[in-house]
């Protein structure tokens, strides 16, 4: 007899998936958002650290809201997707957006302190050899700063696996397109029999966290110098 029902094993795979390419997609802007804040002065940079560590104070339905009032058929992108026959809303694609918006705070944080702690003599030494920036950045300063990024795509994903308030206000709750793992496990906690899968679920959520905080400090640790 399987562990999971069909509809747990269906949510799990999903959140897998949409948590994966959430990171995956947010990856490129958390790397340019957190070279940014580490290496350069500019008018209102206290401004942008608010807006891309806000995901973490506010409650995840506001994100979701906002997400919805941007991505739904009547928001500004919404419509531009939807005529591009892209549309996000109620849809696993919609689940990755809200994934990547949820993750990205840590991921930024964990880059960020990355980038502060490579020293730059280093890069200083690459410039001085006549490399261009964009060679120093890629030989340099990203492969000295690659266990935070690693620890931080590690606390970023398991944050967008576990994501329930921004996902289920935005996508809402449709089996095998944004049912993830936490919208599953609250609602098999709602319908007769459903506890033994809601408490399966809750041992893999667990189990996901324990190891992703673990590997996280873990590399972090690793990376410090003595």
């Amino acid at each position: 007899m399987s562990l999971l029902s069909a509809d747990a094993a269906q949510a799990l795979a999903l959140s897998l998936r949409v948590a994966g390419v959430g990171i995956a997609a947010g990856l490129p802007f958390a790397v340019a958002l957190a070279w940014l804040l580490s290496r350069r002065r500019f008018p209102l940079k206290v401004l942008v650290e608010t807006l891309v560590y806000l995901p973490l104070v506010l409650p995840p339905v506001v994100t979701g809201y906002g997400l919805l009032r941007l991505f739904g058929h009547a928001g500004p992108l919404g419509r531009v997707l939807d005529a591009l026959g892209m549309s996000v809303a109620f849809r696993w694609t919609g689940a990755a957006i809200a994934a990547a918006v949820m993750g990205l705070p840590l991921l930024v944080v964990s880059l960020r302190t990355a980038f502060d702690q490579v020293d730059r003599r280093y890069e200083q030494a690459a410039a001085t050899l006549g490399a261009p920036p964009w060679r120093i950045f890629a030989g340099v300063t990203l492969p000295l700063a690659m266990r935070g990024l690693i620890a931080g795509c590690v606390l970023a994903f398991a944050r967008a696996f576990g994501e329930f308030g921004a996902t289920i206000t935005f996508v809402s709750s449709i089996p095998g397109q944004s049912r993830t793992l936490p919208v599953a496990i609250y609602e098999f906690l709602n319908v007769p029999g459903g506890e033994a899968d809601a408490a399966r679920l809750v041992w893999v959520a667990v189990a996901v966290a324990f190891a992703a905080t673990l590997g996280a400090a873990l590399l972090q640790r690793g990376g410090r110098q003595p």
